[in-house]
């Protein structure tokens, strides 16, 4: 569905689209991609997405753009959650390493001093992935979370195995980044 250049898509007919494409997209799409369809600016798509996350509509805003998180359906995905340690230049070395072992690294967590547990999504299954969440990171001059916490941090991970799960760990730990 195209949009003309001058038709500004208003409201409730604008959340429909949205929640259309992005049932609809195998990847994600970006705040600017949806405000350029819809004729509005990025601002108005972050409030729009906010109010679809208010009537349960089970979006995720990650690295990338913004997923709908479809039912899995028969393949039930095994999920893990690792506790992992290394310096931020680290950080592509140990995304690499899950990713290639078939791992998807869904969110990124620490345990903040003042703050309690905070969580970010990553949601990277790729190298190409990867390489676009730290080309961001530098990008923006953004800090690793794992900076506020001397390097300790926990990954949620998932694979449609738990031998692919175990196999990446086993990389993990001889690589000196995985906390047992």
């Amino acid at each position: 569905m195209t949009m003309s250049q001058e038709k500004k898509i208003l409201g409730a007919e604008r959340r429909d689209l949205l929640l259309h494409w992005l049932q609809s997209e195998n990847k994600p799409l970006t705040g600017g991609e949806l405000a350029n369809r819809t004729n509005v600016s990025r601002q108005v798509i972050v409030q729009d997405i906010s109010l679809l996350k208010a009537k349960n509509e089970p979006i995720l805003a990650t690295s990338q753009g913004y997923v709908y998180l479809k039912p899995q359906g028969e393949q039930i995905k095994k999920e893990r959650i690792i506790v992992s340690y290394h310096a931020p230049h680290q950080t592509k070395e140990e995304l690499y390493i899950l990713v290639d072992h078939g791992v998807t690294v869904k969110d990124v967590k620490i345990e903040h001093p003042v703050y309690g547990d905070l969580n970010a999504s990553v949601m990277v299954s790729t190298r190409k992935e990867v390489d676009d969440f730290i080309k961001k990171i530098q990008q923006t001059k953004a800090s690793y979370l794992s900076q506020l916490t001397d390097g300790t941090h926990l990954h949620t991970i998932e694979a449609d195995t738990e031998e692919k799960l175990d196999t990446a760990c086993t990389a993990l730990k001889q690589a000196g980044m995985l906390i047992d």
